[in-house]
């Protein structure tokens, strides 16, 4: 089984696509871990395809947790059996968002890189 997540930040698709990959047994992808280097630096582009690549290859099964259109989006697309498109309203995302810096502000959240501890700023509230 290959799954995709999508949302926007604070809809709940990490949590979704966790039980998602315990329910099948199959890996989990968060994207985020892919695209954020430690201290909230974004990786080149072209090492972000060639790690979603790789995993795309190595694995038979899946759920992958993201969007990131400029990421083998139209492969993942064409491959996965289901795609869920979580939808919440604004303000329960910002809600969302807000209990969870609360829960993990000044630490990683298990989605995420080491080294990029949990934020809610501005940008995201836009």
């Amino acid at each position: 089984m290959k799954i995709l997540v999508l949302a926007l930040s604070g809809a709940g698709k990490s949590t979704w696509a966790r039980r998602l990959a315990a329910g099948y047994g199959v890996p989990l992808l968060h994207l985020d871990t892919v695209h954020w280097l430690p201290g909230w630096v974004e990786r080149d582009l072209a090492d972000e395809r060639a790690l979603v690549g790789e995993f795309l290859d190595e694995n038979e099964a899946w759920v992958i947790e993201g969007g990131y259109s400029d990421v083998h989006f139209e492969r993942r697309l064409a491959e996965a059996d289901r795609i869920y498109v979580l939808l919440a309203p604004r303000l329960v995302r910002l809600w969302r968002a807000g209990r969870r810096w609360l829960t993990y502000r000044g630490t990683n959240r298990s989605d995420m890189t080491k080294g990029c501890p949990e934020k809610l700023d501005l940008e995201f509230v836009k």
